[in-house]
Protein backbone atom coordinates (compact mmCIF):
# COMPACT_ATOMS: atom_id res chain seq x y z
CA UNK A 1 0.00 0.00 0.00
CA UNK A 2 1.28 3.59 -0.61
CA UNK A 3 1.72 5.86 2.52
CA UNK A 4 -0.63 9.07 1.97
CA UNK A 5 1.33 12.31 1.82
CA UNK A 6 2.50 14.72 4.67
CA UNK A 7 -0.13 17.93 5.10
CA UNK A 8 2.43 20.28 5.75
CA UNK A 9 6.60 21.04 5.73
CA UNK A 10 6.08 21.56 9.81
CA UNK A 11 5.31 17.70 9.76
CA UNK A 12 8.37 16.44 7.33
CA UNK A 13 10.48 18.54 9.72
CA UNK A 14 9.23 16.49 12.44
CA UNK A 15 9.60 12.94 11.07
CA UNK A 16 13.45 13.86 10.10
CA UNK A 17 14.35 14.98 13.91
CA UNK A 18 12.72 11.77 14.44
CA UNK A 19 14.88 9.86 11.91
CA UNK A 20 17.92 11.84 12.54
CA UNK A 21 17.92 10.72 16.26
CA UNK A 22 17.94 6.89 15.39
CA UNK A 23 20.29 7.56 12.89
CA UNK A 24 22.56 9.50 15.61
CA UNK A 25 22.47 5.99 17.55
CA UNK A 26 22.87 4.29 15.08
CA UNK A 27 25.85 5.94 14.55
CA UNK A 28 27.21 5.68 18.82
CA UNK A 29 26.40 2.29 18.29
CA UNK A 30 28.31 1.18 15.68
CA UNK A 31 31.84 3.24 17.41
CA UNK A 32 31.43 6.90 16.49
CA UNK A 33 31.57 9.58 18.82
CA UNK A 34 28.46 11.97 18.53
CA UNK A 35 27.67 14.54 20.61
CA UNK A 36 25.04 17.28 21.42
CA UNK A 37 26.88 19.65 19.30
CA UNK A 38 27.01 17.24 16.22
CA UNK A 39 23.59 16.34 16.47
CA UNK A 40 22.18 19.94 17.07
CA UNK A 41 24.52 20.33 13.75
CA UNK A 42 23.16 17.64 11.72
CA UNK A 43 19.48 19.30 12.53
CA UNK A 44 20.13 22.09 10.76
CA UNK A 45 21.39 20.26 7.83
CA UNK A 46 18.36 18.52 7.33
CA UNK A 47 16.60 21.71 7.04
CA UNK A 48 18.23 23.33 4.31
CA UNK A 49 18.00 22.30 0.77
CA UNK A 50 20.62 19.68 1.75
CA UNK A 51 18.03 17.17 2.03
CA UNK A 52 17.11 17.10 -1.70
CA UNK A 53 20.37 15.85 -2.57
CA UNK A 54 20.90 12.90 -0.91
CA UNK A 55 24.59 12.75 -2.21
CA UNK A 56 25.46 16.35 -0.78
CA UNK A 57 23.63 15.67 2.46
CA UNK A 58 25.96 12.29 2.79
CA UNK A 59 28.95 14.31 2.16
CA UNK A 60 28.04 17.15 4.77
CA UNK A 61 27.15 14.19 7.28
CA UNK A 62 30.48 12.60 6.40
CA UNK A 63 32.38 15.56 7.64
CA UNK A 64 30.29 16.48 10.88
CA UNK A 65 30.31 12.59 12.53
CA UNK A 66 33.68 11.31 11.14
CA UNK A 67 36.36 11.72 13.10
CA UNK A 68 38.58 8.78 12.54
CA UNK A 69 39.83 7.01 9.27
CA UNK A 70 37.48 4.42 10.54
CA UNK A 71 34.48 6.17 10.97
CA UNK A 72 35.09 7.52 7.47
CA UNK A 73 35.48 4.24 5.63
CA UNK A 74 32.46 2.71 7.10
CA UNK A 75 30.04 5.72 7.16
CA UNK A 76 28.80 5.60 3.34
CA UNK A 77 27.16 2.68 3.99
CA UNK A 78 25.70 3.55 7.18
CA UNK A 79 24.22 6.39 5.90
CA UNK A 80 23.10 4.68 2.78
CA UNK A 81 21.49 1.90 4.42
CA UNK A 82 19.32 4.28 7.15
CA UNK A 83 18.43 6.85 4.74
CA UNK A 84 18.50 5.65 1.07
CA UNK A 85 17.20 2.15 2.30
CA UNK A 86 20.05 0.50 -0.05
CA UNK A 87 21.28 -2.98 1.73
CA UNK A 88 24.83 -2.83 3.64
CA UNK A 89 27.81 -4.34 3.35
CA UNK A 90 28.68 -7.47 5.01
CA UNK A 91 30.12 -6.97 8.69
CA UNK A 92 28.76 -3.00 9.18
CA UNK A 93 26.33 -2.77 11.91
CA UNK A 94 22.94 -0.97 11.59
CA UNK A 95 20.98 -0.65 14.71
CA UNK A 96 18.82 2.45 15.74
CA UNK A 97 15.66 3.03 13.78
CA UNK A 98 14.86 -0.07 11.92
CA UNK A 99 14.86 0.19 7.66
CA UNK A 100 11.35 -2.30 7.78
CA UNK A 101 8.44 -1.41 6.92
CA UNK A 102 6.51 1.76 7.21
CA UNK A 103 10.02 4.01 7.13
CA UNK A 104 10.33 6.39 4.36
CA UNK A 105 13.32 7.20 2.70
CA UNK A 106 15.04 11.39 2.16
CA UNK A 107 13.20 11.42 -1.00
CA UNK A 108 10.25 9.64 -0.29
CA UNK A 109 9.73 12.30 2.97
CA UNK A 110 10.69 15.01 0.70
CA UNK A 111 8.28 14.35 -2.17
CA UNK A 112 4.97 13.74 0.64
CA UNK A 113 2.43 16.37 0.05
CA UNK A 114 -0.15 15.26 2.45
CA UNK A 115 -0.33 12.46 5.09
CA UNK A 116 -2.35 10.56 6.91
CA UNK A 117 -2.96 11.88 10.58
CA UNK A 118 -2.53 8.26 12.15
CA UNK A 119 -0.07 8.04 9.73
CA UNK A 120 2.43 10.87 11.01
CA UNK A 121 1.23 9.80 15.29
CA UNK A 122 2.39 5.75 14.38
CA UNK A 123 5.98 7.54 13.63
CA UNK A 124 5.77 10.24 16.01
CA UNK A 125 5.02 7.67 18.82
CA UNK A 126 8.04 5.11 17.94
CA UNK A 127 10.72 6.27 20.34
CA UNK A 128 14.10 7.09 18.34
CA UNK A 129 16.04 4.27 17.75
CA UNK A 130 13.43 1.46 18.49
CA UNK A 131 12.81 -1.36 16.19
CA UNK A 132 10.12 -2.01 14.28
CA UNK A 133 9.96 -5.92 15.15
CA UNK A 134 12.09 -7.65 17.70
CA UNK A 135 13.54 -10.93 15.91
CA UNK A 136 14.96 -13.95 17.10
CA UNK A 137 17.99 -12.98 15.57
CA UNK A 138 18.32 -9.71 17.15
CA UNK A 139 16.92 -8.89 19.88
CA UNK A 140 15.76 -5.66 21.32
CA UNK A 141 17.16 -3.22 23.37
CA UNK A 142 14.54 -3.61 25.86
CA UNK A 143 15.74 -6.88 26.20
CA UNK A 144 18.91 -6.14 25.91
CA UNK A 145 18.76 -4.06 28.79
CA UNK A 146 17.15 -6.50 31.25
CA UNK A 147 20.16 -9.17 30.32
CA UNK A 148 22.68 -5.94 31.14
CA UNK A 149 20.98 -5.21 34.42
CA UNK A 150 22.52 -8.74 35.95
CA UNK A 151 25.84 -8.63 35.23
CA UNK A 152 26.40 -4.72 35.82
CA UNK A 153 30.58 -5.52 36.24
CA UNK A 154 31.56 -6.28 32.65
CA UNK A 155 28.84 -4.35 30.85
CA UNK A 156 30.41 -0.99 28.69
CA UNK A 157 28.18 2.10 30.49
CA UNK A 158 27.69 2.69 26.56
CA UNK A 159 25.50 0.02 26.34
CA UNK A 160 23.44 0.28 29.30
CA UNK A 161 19.76 1.23 27.83
CA UNK A 162 17.31 0.11 30.60
CA UNK A 163 17.20 2.76 33.01
CA UNK A 164 16.84 0.55 35.94
CA UNK A 165 20.17 -1.06 35.01
CA UNK A 166 21.63 2.42 34.42
CA UNK A 167 20.09 3.56 38.21
CA UNK A 168 22.21 0.29 39.34
CA UNK A 169 25.03 1.33 37.51
CA UNK A 170 24.95 4.94 39.42
CA UNK A 171 24.31 3.27 42.63
CA UNK A 172 26.87 0.59 42.15
CA UNK A 173 29.60 3.34 40.96
CA UNK A 174 29.36 5.66 43.68
CA UNK A 175 28.99 2.35 46.86
CA UNK A 176 32.49 1.38 44.94
CA UNK A 177 33.77 4.64 45.79
CA UNK A 178 32.63 4.24 49.33
CA UNK A 179 34.40 0.80 49.85
CA UNK A 180 37.60 1.89 48.01
CA UNK A 181 37.79 4.63 50.37
CA UNK A 182 37.23 2.61 53.67
CA UNK A 183 39.64 -0.18 52.33
CA UNK A 184 42.51 2.57 51.56
CA UNK A 185 42.49 3.69 55.25
CA UNK A 186 43.18 0.86 56.83
CA UNK A 187 46.56 1.19 56.58
CA UNK A 188 46.86 4.59 57.74
CA UNK A 189 46.62 2.93 61.60
CA UNK A 190 48.98 4.20 63.82
CA UNK A 191 52.13 1.70 64.28
CA UNK A 192 53.42 0.83 67.58
CA UNK A 193 56.79 0.19 66.38
CA UNK A 194 58.92 3.19 64.54
CA UNK A 195 63.07 4.85 65.07
CA UNK A 196 61.80 6.84 68.07
CA UNK A 197 60.33 6.35 71.31
CA UNK A 198 56.75 8.65 71.75
CA UNK A 199 56.96 9.55 75.25
CA UNK A 200 53.51 10.74 75.88
CA UNK A 201 52.42 7.79 75.09
CA UNK A 202 54.70 5.28 77.00
CA UNK A 203 53.56 6.76 80.33
CA UNK A 204 49.97 7.02 79.47
CA UNK A 205 50.21 3.17 79.10
CA UNK A 206 52.44 2.45 81.98
CA UNK A 207 49.59 4.04 84.55
CA UNK A 208 48.45 0.74 84.57
CA UNK A 209 51.14 -1.10 85.75
CA UNK A 210 52.02 1.43 88.86
CA UNK A 211 54.16 3.53 86.38
CA UNK A 212 56.45 1.22 85.10
CA UNK A 213 57.09 1.71 81.43
CA UNK A 214 56.35 -1.90 80.82
CA UNK A 215 55.05 -1.41 77.02
CA UNK A 216 57.32 1.32 75.43
CA UNK A 217 55.85 3.06 72.19
CA UNK A 218 57.63 4.13 69.20
CA UNK A 219 56.44 6.46 66.27
CA UNK A 220 57.91 7.23 63.43
CA UNK A 221 57.26 9.63 60.38
CA UNK A 222 54.18 10.51 60.00
CA UNK A 223 52.32 10.02 56.46
CA UNK A 224 50.46 12.33 54.95
CA UNK A 225 46.89 11.11 53.64
CA UNK A 226 46.71 10.34 49.80
CA UNK A 227 44.94 12.95 48.04
CA UNK A 228 42.99 12.86 45.27
CA UNK A 229 42.02 15.50 43.05
CA UNK A 230 39.60 14.78 40.39
CA UNK A 231 39.40 16.05 36.43
CA UNK A 232 36.45 14.94 34.53
CA UNK A 233 35.36 15.71 31.16
CA UNK A 234 32.02 16.52 30.34
CA UNK A 235 32.11 17.49 27.05
CA UNK A 236 29.49 15.63 23.91
CA UNK A 237 31.51 13.18 23.10
CA UNK A 238 32.01 11.56 26.53
CA UNK A 239 27.53 11.83 26.82
CA UNK A 240 27.30 7.96 27.84
CA UNK A 241 29.81 8.08 30.29
CA UNK A 242 29.62 11.11 32.16
CA UNK A 243 26.51 9.93 34.07
CA UNK A 244 28.15 7.18 36.26
CA UNK A 245 31.45 9.14 36.38
CA UNK A 246 29.82 11.77 38.30
CA UNK A 247 28.28 9.27 40.70
CA UNK A 248 31.57 7.85 41.07
CA UNK A 249 33.26 11.29 41.78
CA UNK A 250 30.48 11.90 43.87
CA UNK A 251 30.71 8.91 46.24
CA UNK A 252 35.12 9.73 46.35
CA UNK A 253 34.27 13.53 47.59
CA UNK A 254 31.66 11.95 50.12
CA UNK A 255 33.68 9.37 51.48
CA UNK A 256 37.55 10.80 51.13
CA UNK A 257 38.71 13.86 53.34
CA UNK A 258 41.62 15.15 51.05
CA UNK A 259 39.73 15.13 47.33
CA UNK A 260 38.89 17.78 45.11
CA UNK A 261 36.90 17.82 41.82
CA UNK A 262 36.95 19.57 38.61
CA UNK A 263 34.43 19.50 35.48
CA UNK A 264 35.98 20.38 32.21
CA UNK A 265 34.59 20.94 28.58
CA UNK A 266 35.67 24.47 26.88
CA UNK A 267 36.00 25.97 30.34
CA UNK A 268 37.18 24.42 33.95
CA UNK A 269 34.74 24.70 37.07
CA UNK A 270 35.08 23.38 40.46
CA UNK A 271 32.50 20.89 41.79
CA UNK A 272 34.01 20.18 45.15
CA UNK A 273 31.21 22.15 47.00
CA UNK A 274 28.21 20.71 44.93
CA UNK A 275 29.57 17.44 45.11
CA UNK A 276 29.76 17.27 48.73
CA UNK A 277 26.55 17.33 49.28
CA UNK A 278 24.89 14.17 51.23
CA UNK A 279 22.27 13.66 49.08
CA UNK A 280 23.38 12.50 45.17
CA UNK A 281 20.04 14.25 43.74
CA UNK A 282 20.96 17.73 45.09
CA UNK A 283 24.45 17.55 44.53
CA UNK A 284 23.76 16.75 40.76
CA UNK A 285 21.76 19.51 40.58
CA UNK A 286 23.52 21.87 42.27
CA UNK A 287 26.37 20.79 39.21
CA UNK A 288 24.04 21.07 36.63
CA UNK A 289 23.59 24.54 37.60
CA UNK A 290 27.30 25.74 38.01
CA UNK A 291 28.40 23.64 34.79
CA UNK A 292 26.85 25.58 32.07
CA UNK A 293 28.03 24.47 28.32
CA UNK A 294 27.87 20.29 29.57
CA UNK A 295 27.84 18.45 26.19
CA UNK A 296 29.76 20.62 24.27
CA UNK A 297 33.20 20.86 22.95
CA UNK A 298 36.14 20.04 24.42
CA UNK A 299 39.49 21.83 25.56
CA UNK A 300 41.04 19.84 27.24
CA UNK A 301 44.89 21.87 27.29
CA UNK A 302 43.20 25.32 28.25
CA UNK A 303 41.16 23.29 31.16
CA UNK A 304 44.67 22.42 32.26
CA UNK A 305 46.12 25.25 31.70
CA UNK A 306 44.00 27.30 34.05
CA UNK A 307 43.75 24.46 36.98
CA UNK A 308 47.93 24.53 36.82
CA UNK A 309 47.77 29.03 36.96
CA UNK A 310 44.60 29.29 39.17
CA UNK A 311 44.16 25.82 41.35
CA UNK A 312 46.29 23.52 41.63
CA UNK A 313 49.03 24.91 44.29
CA UNK A 314 46.19 25.47 46.81
CA UNK A 315 44.96 21.85 46.07
CA UNK A 316 48.22 19.38 45.19
CA UNK A 317 50.87 18.03 47.48
CA UNK A 318 53.53 15.97 47.46
CA UNK A 319 51.12 12.44 48.28
CA UNK A 320 48.83 13.80 45.70
CA UNK A 321 47.57 11.76 42.76
CA UNK A 322 45.44 13.61 39.61
CA UNK A 323 43.04 11.44 37.85
CA UNK A 324 41.27 12.92 34.36
CA UNK A 325 38.70 11.04 33.44
CA UNK A 326 38.52 11.88 29.49
CA UNK A 327 38.53 10.52 25.95
CA UNK A 328 41.26 12.68 25.03
CA UNK A 329 39.76 14.57 21.66
CA UNK A 330 40.85 17.73 22.07
CA UNK A 331 40.14 20.89 20.15
CA UNK A 332 43.18 22.60 21.39
CA UNK A 333 46.61 22.66 20.05
CA UNK A 334 48.37 19.16 21.10
CA UNK A 335 51.25 21.22 22.06
CA UNK A 336 49.20 23.44 25.11
CA UNK A 337 47.98 20.01 26.14
CA UNK A 338 51.74 18.30 26.36
CA UNK A 339 53.00 21.33 27.79
CA UNK A 340 50.04 21.22 30.47
CA UNK A 341 50.86 18.26 31.46
CA UNK A 342 54.43 18.48 31.93
CA UNK A 343 53.39 21.31 34.80
CA UNK A 344 51.05 19.12 36.55
CA UNK A 345 53.09 15.91 36.53
CA UNK A 346 56.00 18.06 38.40
CA UNK A 347 53.51 19.33 40.95
CA UNK A 348 51.79 15.93 42.15
CA UNK A 349 52.92 12.15 42.98
CA UNK A 350 50.84 10.23 40.04
CA UNK A 351 48.61 10.87 36.79
CA UNK A 352 46.49 8.54 36.53
CA UNK A 353 44.47 9.11 32.80
CA UNK A 354 41.53 6.97 32.67
CA UNK A 355 40.14 6.41 29.22
CA UNK A 356 36.60 4.44 28.28
CA UNK A 357 37.46 3.95 24.62
CA UNK A 358 40.29 2.44 26.03
CA UNK A 359 37.88 -0.31 27.07
CA UNK A 360 36.87 -1.04 23.62
CA UNK A 361 37.92 -3.86 21.00
CA UNK A 362 40.47 -2.20 18.36
CA UNK A 363 41.02 1.17 19.85
CA UNK A 364 44.52 2.90 19.95
CA UNK A 365 45.15 5.99 21.38
CA UNK A 366 46.31 7.50 17.84
CA UNK A 367 44.82 11.37 18.69
CA UNK A 368 47.44 14.16 18.83
CA UNK A 369 45.69 15.30 21.88
CA UNK A 370 46.32 11.66 23.87
CA UNK A 371 50.24 11.18 21.77
CA UNK A 372 50.85 14.53 23.77
CA UNK A 373 49.73 13.86 27.20
CA UNK A 374 51.08 10.25 27.23
CA UNK A 375 54.36 10.50 28.19
CA UNK A 376 53.64 12.33 31.81
CA UNK A 377 50.82 9.77 32.96
CA UNK A 378 51.93 7.37 35.13
CA UNK A 379 48.79 4.92 34.69
CA UNK A 380 46.55 4.41 31.56
CA UNK A 381 43.77 2.59 31.98
CA UNK A 382 40.36 2.05 31.04
CA UNK A 383 37.39 2.92 32.87
CA UNK A 384 34.30 1.47 30.57
CA UNK A 385 32.60 -0.18 33.23
CA UNK A 386 32.61 -1.10 37.05
CA UNK A 387 35.39 -3.42 36.96
CA UNK A 388 37.54 -1.16 35.38
CA UNK A 389 36.83 1.44 38.02
CA UNK A 390 37.45 -1.28 40.88
CA UNK A 391 40.78 -2.19 39.54
CA UNK A 392 42.34 1.16 40.31
CA UNK A 393 41.91 0.52 44.15
CA UNK A 394 45.19 -1.63 44.26
CA UNK A 395 47.30 1.13 42.00
CA UNK A 396 45.89 3.93 44.52
CA UNK A 397 46.65 1.39 47.69
CA UNK A 398 50.67 1.83 46.55
CA UNK A 399 51.27 5.47 46.69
Amino acid sequence: MTALPLETHEDIGAVLRLRLAGFVRSLRDSGFKVGLAETGDAATLLMSPLVQRPAALRAAFRSLFCGRLSDWQRFDDLFDAYWLGRGVKSGVKVTGTSPKKGMKTIRELVDAQGARQDTIAGDVDRRPGEEDEASDDTPSRRREGASIADNLGQVDFRDIQDPDALKKAHDLAERLARSMRVRLTRRDRQKRKGPRLDLRRTIRHSIAHGGTPIDLVHKGPRERQLRLVILLDASGSMNNYTGVFTRFVHGILDNFREAEAFLFHTRLVHVSSALSERDAGRALDRMGLMAQGVGGGTKIGEALSDFNRWHAARVIHSRTCVMILSDGYDTCAPEILGAEMARLRRRCRRIVWLNPMLGWDGYEPVTSGMQAALPHVDLFAPAHNLDSLAALEPYLARL
